[in-house]
């Protein structure tokens, strides 16, 4: 999808996008291809095949940090198809307090498609060992995670810097007229949790670090069941409504398989 978008193209929108497409000029090779668009002037074309040729070796490199400095936030999703490989999914638990009125982190889990990492305060939670487990990866998927999660990290762990490219399934959704809670998500796509958690929410998990502060050790393995099913979650409602946004753009219509 990210080869098929022309919105990282200064001044070019859906529309621009669309028309595009309808013109025949479906990926980044076809445009690069053309010498002249009717509807773009010679010196923007000039400057927009640079930048795609820029942008077409970044890919190739897949370097996260200038992909994200280059493509808007919003996008980031497009590029999903190409770091799938490369993507880990983050979600925190928290005590419940804000971060500036005594909150902090309690669990950080990690899920790339394959293995579940987790950090747990007092353990082996600290900064180091969080860049550590995310230098492996290039693409981030997350659920309210710009919103929440890497703001509540950021605050608590400065060096954190969160450069590559951003996919919050939460916010890009809402493009979809689909709004609602992570669980609701799961409900919409048939993933159902094991008994001992379904049901459980944010607040469950708040009271389960509480009981374990009081010296229960079985409401930590709770917690970290509770917070893996979120995470490994992740990966499989990114990729559903990946799917939906793709044919939203409607580039179904002008690419065969699409």
């Amino acid at each position: 999808m990210i080869r098929n978008t022309f919105t990282v193209l200064e001044g070019v929108g859906e529309k621009t996008e669309r028309r595009l497409w309808r013109r025949g000029i479906v990926t980044w090779d076809d445009f690069l291809g053309i010498k002249s668009i009717p509807f773009i002037s010679k010196e923007k074309k000039l400057i927009a095949d640079e930048r795609l040729k820029m942008l077409d070796n970044v890919l190739i490199k897949k370097n996260p940090s200038r992909l994200a400095r280059y493509i808007e936030r919003k996008e980031h999703w497009r590029a999903f198809e190409v770091f799938r490989d490369d993507a880990v999914g983050l979600d925190i638990e928290t005590n419940g307090y804000p971060s500036d009125k005594g909150g902090y982190v309690t669990v950080v889990g990690l899920y790339d498609g394959k293995n579940y990492q987790c950090l747990i305060r007092g353990k082996d939670l600290t900064e180091e060992n969080l860049i550590a487990a995310l230098s492996p990866y290039k693409y981030l998927i997350t659920f309210y995670g710009a919103v929440f999660d890497i703001p509540f990290l950021r605050r608590r762990y400065q060096s954190l810097t969160f450069d590559m490219p951003h996919y919050d399934i939460c916010l890009e959704s809402k493009r979809l007229g689909l709004k609602g809670g992570f669980k609701y998500f799961e409900k919409c796509f048939g993933i159902n949790r094991d008994d001992d958690i379904a049901g459980m929410d944010g607040y469950d998990a708040v009271k389960l670090w509480q009981m374990y502060k009081r010296g229960n050790r079985a409401s930590l393995d709770t917690l970290i069941k509770y917070n893996r099913e979120d995470t490994v979650n992740l990966m499989a409602i990114g990729e559903e409504i990946y799917n939906q946004l793709k044919k939203s753009t409607g580039i179904g219509e002008y690419i065969n398989g699409q």
